[in-house]
């Protein structure tokens, strides 16, 4: 049966049944958390940790405590940013990306601004969820970010720096991104402005002033004058962190952002930016034969990458909930439901529980790999936490939560 993909009774058992999956097999009582599940949860690599899988794991927990509070979750979530701050960080002040578990051995000591970003998030979050110390992480964090990759000619981050903290030429939006997710959270946690205003001024040089210099969308790759790099990893469109392409799933997320920038700081361009972003996304993404939006389409509108991607559809749904929201407008309810339904029927593992990660073109799964290091279910879990927090702010009904109406979001909401 398909359910109601709008009752916060199914988002929320959604959200324990993925978790579900990682309860079991992902918590390691010597440190932090495994990093690489098969389909049914059997961990193929003990070793190797990395750190956006070892910060994702603290934000899954300390949404779930916050959501459901079972103190079972704080103390996973206080676990997990045990290791990512007493394993993970190294003494000059930075965090390995990839490190060996047995041995502490670094394996990659490059410095992302990307990681930092989900520092600051799992950070943020843990501070939400009553974690002990977190706090006083985010400011020291955020101050790491802005000595070492802020810069302010440019009102962006840079994106890597070696070991000794020198800066590669390469400049992203992605790091911008999740800078600006996490700068939201860590303003929602500690009430500082300063937060707020740098994701704001984020959020608006990449996706008005970049995208103008990108025929009015948001290109992934820059030079150090952040003019586009059109060439970077052309040839490596499916690359895990820096894909070649106009990123769907970016697009989406950055809409959804742009909505919760609104809730806390409303600005007159945030959601008509957010509906052209989400449009883009929909027009060129969306796979009308087969169902579900594809990875990537290049400078000239055509898709260049069709594989479907399980956090693609997740930030997705997300977007088209919060401007349904926003807008009260009939289309975002459909494409919500739209992409909810194509998931529910080819991603999500009704079996093991979580949702598998990759998909060809024509919905066949390609690996019997469910999560390897980066996937641990944070984009699924968080979109169906945002969907609720916008579900729980509409006025009381008669009817019980758990029948949510099929259309909700009738009037504008903001």
């Amino acid at each position: 049966m398909t359910p109601n993909f709008w009752a916060p009774a199914f988002l929320q058992a959604h959200i324990r049944h993925t978790l579900a999956f990682y309860a079991p097999v992902a918590l390691d009582p010597t440190g932090g958390f495994f990093h690489f599940f098969k389909d049914d949860g059997t961990v193929y690599d003990r070793r190797q940790r990395h750190l956006v899988s070892s910060t994702r794991f603290v934000f899954n927990h300390a949404m779930a405590y916050r959501a459901f509070g079972d103190p079972e979750d704080q103390r996973r979530a206080a676990h997990g940013l045990a290791y990512v701050r007493e394993v993970h960080r190294q003494p000059g002040g930075g965090y390995a990306w990839l490190l060996d578990h047995e041995t502490r051995h670094v394996l990659d000591p490059t410095n992302h601004c990307y990681g930092l970003a989900f520092v600051l998030l799992a950070l943020a979050q843990a501070a939400l969820a009553g974690v002990a110390g977190a706090p006083e992480g985010i400011a020291e964090t955020f101050e790491l970010m802005e000595h070492r990759f802020w810069e302010p000619q440019h009102g962006l981050y840079a994106d890597e720096a070696d070991a000794d903290w020198r800066l590669s030429p390469y400049r992203g939006q992605n790091a911008n991104m999740h800078s600006c997710e996490a700068l939201l959270t860590a303003h929602e946690a500690t009430g500082e402005a300063r937060y707020l205003d740098r994701a704001a001024l984020l959020a608006h040089n990449i996706c008005v002033r970049q995208a103008e210099r990108c025929g009015g969308s948001i290109w992934e790759h820059y030079d150090t004058n952040w003019q586009p790099d059109w060439s970077y990893n052309r040839h490596d469109p499916a690359n895990l962190f820096r894909p070649w392409s106009y990123q769907v799933g970016h697009l989406t997320e950055w809409a959804k952002l742009l909505l919760i920038l609104h809730r806390a700081q409303p600005q007159a361009w945030l959601v008509p930016r957010a509906i052209e972003l989400f449009d883009e996304a929909w027009a060129k993404g969306w796979d009308a034969k087969h169902g579900g939006l594809v990875y990537g389409f290049g400078q000239d509108g055509k898709v260049c990458d069709a594989d479907k991607y399980f956090w693609v559809q997740a930030e997705s749904f997300a977007a088209a909930a919060l401007l349904a929201q926003a807008t009260g407008e009939d289309r975002f309810l459909r494409a919500y439901e739209q992409i909810w339904a194509y998931s529910w029927q080819h991603f999500v593992d009704h079996e093991h529980g979580a949702w598998f990660r990759i998909l060809s073109p024509d919905n066949r799964k390609l690996s019997d790999e469910k999560s390897p290091a980066g996937k641990t279910d944070y984009h699924t879990m968080g979109a169906c936490h945002e969907v609720l927090l916008a579900l729980n702010e509409e006025p009381q009904s008669p009817a019980p939560r758990s029948l949510a109406p099929e259309r909700p979001f009738a009037r504008r909401r903001l």
